[in-house]
């Protein structure tokens, strides 16, 4: 259930879809941590690059306010969410998810942001760094994503 050994047993004592919507928070706030800009220029990367992958439709491009309150306690949108992840997959410095819920939303928006025929194609085309680290996870969002989340 989306947990290493060494993670806190509460954390999959919740369903997965809360843990990815717990997630989504933390992801953003990777790509604000780790993008080499201020939180405007940063929010407009965003914005710009979910319209031309076509991972979202923003309605308007946030501000770097905006983009520092989704990183915390405010749920972003998906299309922020799966942004995030696009850009942070690029990245040369090969960034992992921190924790269990930021790795179940990392394994949600890879699911969500290319169309697979099967979980092995889905597992085999994450980048190598990524597939120890996202192995369950992964499982469990391919499991969700087919519809078999119990509601």
């Amino acid at each position: 259930m989306c947990k290493r050994p060494d993670a806190p047993d509460n954390a999959s004592s919740r369903p997965f879809y809360a843990r990815v919507l717990a997630g989504n928070s933390k992801l953003v706030g990777h790509w604000l941590m780790l993008g080499q800009a201020d939180p405007d220029r940063l929010a407009m990367i965003l914005a710009d690059t979910a319209r031309i992958a076509k991972l979202g439709e923003p309605e308007s491009t946030p501000d770097g306010a905006t983009l520092t309150h989704w990183s915390g306690d405010a749920r972003p949108p998906r299309w922020a969410a799966r942004t995030a992840l696009f850009l942070l997959v690029q990245m040369p410095a090969k960034p992992l998810p921190r924790d269990e819920d930021e790795a179940c939303a990392w394994a949600y928006c890879w699911l969500h942001n290319r169309d697979f025929e099967a979980f092995e194609t889905a597992r085999d085309s994450l980048p190598e760094h990524l597939r120890d680290r996202l192995s369950a996870p992964l499982a469990e969002a391919w499991q969700d994503f087919r519809g078999l989340r119990l509601v």
